[in-house]
């Protein structure tokens, strides 16, 4: 299933719909295209969001759309005005702080974080050495000349530590990012999901992917156009009859504001 739109909160709503309804509660694989994003944060729905977000606060363990997007990328210590060093620096400083964060139900952050293997790719997790940057890696490749497409990704997934026989791991779900130019100028992400938590995490994944979009974009002197998230299973994984109310809110805001989403847009 390929689910196509320009605003972020009406891509997420429609393909928790399609999600939450199908039998099994799981859609294999599922393509969710974020357009037409003209070097910007991606329009959302702020009531779309809010009452995702109130739903995901009846739970103390889970994370806000926000605090999942931060996981991919912290907007909060990006200055486009600063070296990106100065972001990579910040981060890690903070990191070992990051770590023992516990609030997410399904991992206490000790496997590590995304943006943090990104950027600091270390077999050792506990290791002070600072691992590979990934990111860095990539522009610098970019900027010497080089725009090989397939030197222009990053791998969250790590063989050493993430193939285990544990039943639930819950990390890491983002397996790659990939970067290419499309067109004259613009920048495409594209991440890949094993499996993808439709309710608990694709907004603020979705969200995160886009904010790390732009800080690419903004280093390799590129506009970010677009966004791709491919799961190679979206799972529903919350119980179907507990989120009838929830899921009727969604399909209603999604139906009210549809046909003039423009005007309904927040940053």
């Amino acid at each position: 299933m390929i689910i196509e739109e320009s605003n972020l909160s009406i891509a997420w709503g429609k393909a928790f719909l399609d999600v939450f309804n199908v039998p099994y509660g799981e859609i294999s694989p599922l393509v969710v295209v974020i357009k037409d994003l003209k070097n910007a944060e991606p329009p959302e729905i702020r009531s779309i969001r809010d009452v995702l977000d109130s739903k995901l606060k009846e739970s103390k363990k889970r994370l806000s759309c926000h605090e999942v997007a931060n996981t991919i990328f912290p907007k909060s210590l990006w200055n486009p005005d600063k070296e990106r060093q100065h972001l990579f620096d910040r981060y890690l400083n903070i990191f070992p702080r990051i770590k023992k964060h516990r609030r997410n139900q399904h991992s206490p952050n000790k496997y590590g974080v995304y943006f943090q293997r990104l950027i600091c790719f270390n077999p050792d997790l506990n290791s002070s050495m600072r691992g590979n940057n990934q990111l860095e890696q990539i522009i610098s490749t970019w900027k010497r000349g080089n725009h090989r497409r397939s030197a222009l990704q990053a791998s969250l997934f790590d063989p050493y530590r993430d193939l285990t026989d544990e039943r639930q791991r819950g990390f890491p779900c983002l397996q790659q990012v990939a970067f290419a130019k499309i067109n004259q100028d613009g920048l495409q992400v594209t991440g890949f999901y094993a499996t993808h938590d439709i309710f608990e995490r694709a907004y603020g994944n979705y969200l995160g992917l886009c904010r790390l979009g732009r800080f690419m974009a903004h280093e390799m002197d590129l506009n970010l156009s677009r966004v791709i998230c491919i799961a190679s299973v979206a799972r529903r994984v919350v119980k179907k009859g507990e989120f009838e109310i929830f899921a009727g809110k969604i399909e209603e805001l999604l139906n009210t504001i549809e046909p003039n989403n423009e005007d309904n847009d927040v940053h």
